[in-house]
């Protein structure tokens, strides 16, 4: 009878098969933000990254579930998600403005981040004017 002793067995468990999920793109930017932000984070100095590194890595997450939230609603619950992510997403811009104002994040990797920020702030407020358009009062009179 053989016996088997799972602690000293040199082979690796294999990897679990892959999330097959189709991300909307602005759900997708958000993403690769958030993972870019995560490689800069480690780095923060720990009197920030314990402090605005946090909020910034909680407000990014929030607006992934927002954008997700927003990505699932009906067209008139839609907008509700859309304005919390611009809302924290702007917050998200001035606390890592702070952090490159006080020198915890780099002229290049505040860049990097600011441009992806800046591409998702847009992108948002592209979605929110169009269901501004979409629910106006005058599109629903049009409609009937």
């Amino acid at each position: 009878m053989t016996q088997l002793n799972f602690h000293t067995s040199n082979s690796t468990p294999p990897p679990p098969p892959p999330i097959n999920l189709q991300l909307i793109p602005l759900l997708q930017k958000t993403k690769s933000l958030y993972l870019l932000w995560y490689k800069y984070y480690k780095f923060l100095p720990k009197e920030h990254r314990y402090t605005l590194g946090v909020k910034i890595d909680i407000l990014i997450t929030n607006v992934i579930e927002e954008i997700s939230n927003a990505s699932f609603s009906t067209r008139e619950e839609k907008q509700i998600y859309i304005k919390i992510a611009i809302r924290k997403i702007d917050v998200a811009k001035i606390f890592l403005m702070i952090l490159w104002e006080t020198k915890s994040l780099d002229n290049n990797k505040y860049l990097d981040i600011s441009e992806k920020i800046m591409e998702i702030g847009r992108m948002l407020g592209g979605w929110n004017g169009q269901l501004i358009k979409q629910n106006s009062p005058t599109k629903k009179i049009e409609e009937k």
